[in-house]
């Protein structure tokens, strides 16, 4: 590609237009978190001001101050002065004026100035692209709608770092690019790698189906031409950029000694998701996504796969599965999972000596094969990521509000079965079995009826992002691994951050500013969901009383500052607990809440 053509996307318009969302995003969130205080100026009906830390830079805008101190700014209303002259708004020098109200050091200032970078040009790139309205992309199809999602995590100001990453990398792995990827695939030696499979799959039979016989032939060939045997070796899919950026060189040795063999690329080609080391099948809807290892810097973590963790991943999503299975409500809701049926992982037994557990250079090589939800759909039904409740587009038209209109169902009938799909599963989840997941946006499917409306929902990326809670639910002794120790004060923060305030805070927002749900509603409706399940499980009651929804006030756990104490690795994944950053307490919307009429 021309280098220019390779930054034609960086133009004044674009990057003053992203710039000024990630100032309006920037202050709402650090707002919310309670790093800043913006002051309200007196008689003028919710205009704030806000002041560098020397003082000299001052910023002014409006907002509505929402449920759970949900900052709506006006993005169009923010302005900022020095010495009576306005300036134009910049993200960076936002975060260095502030600096030291927001606790950023020397060590992490330059890191997280790099990924307010890239989170910019990524949103000057979306604004380059031809414009899609909020309607379009709720009628488009589910890779579409993947590739059109512009906030990435609605909570982490720097959500898009992806360090690593070149301007012609961005390009062609970026979800928002939607480039065709070919996987590249290496042999690696038994003896150095392990393969672990759901108990209704085996390696032979799932490799054959991902990558047919002629390739398999092929691969073969290649391996008897250097005098070896491709029994010895076990095959893993590689994201290129691992292997022109990491492998080919930090695994130089194991490539010479023939302990790894690259193949090549494979013949199918992938699109990348909003997680961006997982990859959907574009030549195969109804094959495997494949999840890889990337040792890029992205949002508080670098974005590795644990060949130790691999290991017992496919007996998790077992016994997941059949926990979903056997669970009456959980079928009545309609909840069903996208097993990781197999993973594969190398060990690198030098930087195995060299590190702990944790390192990042013990997750330079691994895979995993997640099923698709494509086979699965009924007819009729569509699939979209659950971001795109919260997409709006650049006329400030929401998606979720175009499917209300397109069910014809009443926006709190529309929002109600919503929930029943959604908030209902997981509720059962943590009372009955102390069981909870990460269900943001980018993890969850929606399966919308001909109209619109939510029918069920899936949940995805298991291994890594459930945990048990409950010391008395019993394991299998592979699955041990994902119970964890949380103080019982904390352990209701799975519902209250995870689900009210880092989702349905913004949804909520969103259909209040769009006339669509006033948010007295909107919680109402959220409130009477979670009276109807307890009413259907009352031999749950004691629980209910002990972990309670309805409390008047809970734990403000805050995740950017999280990022801006350490964005190289935000949260110790065998302690989630210890890493909380707590900020005082929310007003719970849900507290005192009735039942809603009719």
């Amino acid at each position: 590609m021309n280098p220019r053509d390779a930054v034609r996307h960086l133009t004044p318009d674009t990057w003053d237009r992203a710039n000024r969302h990630l100032v309006r995003k920037a202050i709402a969130e650090f707002s919310h978190e309670r790093l800043l205080t913006p002051q309200p100026v007196a008689d003028t009906g919710g205009t704030f001001e806000l002041h560098s830390d020397d003082g000299t830079v001052q910023y002014r805008f409006t907002a509505q101050i929402l449920a759970l101190e949900h900052w709506q700014i006006d993005t169009e209303s923010i302005v900022r002065v020095k010495d009576g002259r306005k300036l134009p708004l910049d993200a960076a020098e936002f975060c260095t004026e502030l600096r030291g109200t927001l606790g950023l050091s020397d060590q992490v200032l330059p890191v997280y100035l790099e990924e307010i970078s890239s989170t910019l040009a990524s949103a000057a790139y979306k604004l380059s692209k031809p414009p899609m309205s909020a309607a379009q992309v709720a009628r488009a199809d589910f890779q579409r709608i993947e590739s059109e999602m512009t906030e990435g995590h609605p909570t982490f100001v720097a959500g898009s770092g992806r360090i690593g990453f070149g301007v012609d990398d961005f390009r062609q792995y970026a979800p928002e690019a939607a480039h065709p990827v070919r996987l590249i695939w290496v042999a690696a030696h038994r003896d150095h790698a392990a393969f672990s499979a759901s108990a209704d799959i085996d390696y032979e039979s799932l490799i054959r189906s991902e990558l047919g016989a002629e390739l398999l032939g092929l691969f073969g060939a290649v391996m008897t031409g250097l005098g070896l045997d491709l029994d010895d070796y076990l095959l893993i899919p590689v994201h290129p950029w691992q292997w022109w950026n990491k492998l080919a060189v930090t695994f130089a040795g194991d490539i010479a000694r023939q302990r790894l063999v690259c193949l090549g690329p494979g013949d199918d080609e992938y699109v990348p998701q909003q997680s961006i080391r997982t990859f959907f099948n574009a030549t195969d809807p109804a094959k495997h996504y494949v999840k890889t290892a990337l040792s890029v810097l992205n949002m508080g973590f670098m974005r590795g796969l644990s060949a130790a963790y691999m290991e017992a991943t496919p007996a998790i999503n077992d016994w997941l599965a059949a926990l979903i299975a056997d669970d009456a409500v959980l079928k009545r809701a309609g909840l069903s999972v996208i097993r990781e049926r197999a993973a594969v992982g190398y060990r690198h037994r030098q930087f195995e000596a060299a590190t702990g557990a944790s390192s990042p250079y013990r997750k330079m090589l691994a895979a995993l094969w997640r099923q698709s939800p494509v086979p699965a759909l009924e007819p009729g039904r569509r699939l979209a990521t659950m971001a795109s409740l919260l997409h709006v587009d650049r006329d400030g038209s929401s998606l979720a509000a175009a499917l209300i209109e397109e069910s014809g169902l009443a926006p709190r009938v529309w929002l109600r079965r919503y929930l029943e799909a959604y908030l209902t599963p997981l509720l059962h989840c943590f009372y009955a079995y102390g069981l909870v997941f990460m269900p943001h946006g980018e993890n969850v499917i929606l399966v919308l009826d001909e109209a619109g409306a939510v029918e069920r929902v899936v949940f995805k990326d298991i291994a890594e992002e459930i945990a048990v809670m409950d010391a008395a639910v019993p394991l299998p002794a592979g699955v041990e691994r994902i119970r964890v120790q949380v103080p019982e004060e904390l352990r209701l923060l799975s519902i209250f951050t995870d689900v009210f305030d880092c989702f349905l805070r913004y949804l909520n927002a969103i259909l209040a500013g769009q006339g669509v749900l006033g948010q007295e509603v909107f919680w109402a409706t959220v409130a009477e969901c979670v009276h109807a399940y307890q009413d259907s499980m009352p031999e749950l009651a004691e629980r209910f009383g002990r972990f309670d929804l309805f409390a008047p006030r809970f734990a403000l756990s805050c995740l950017n500052r999280l990022q801006l104490r350490n964005n190289q690795q935000m949260v110790d994944l065998g302690d989630p607990a210890g890493a909380l950053q707590l900020a005082g307490t929310l007003a719970n919307p849900l507290a005192g809440s009735g039942r809603l009429a009719g």
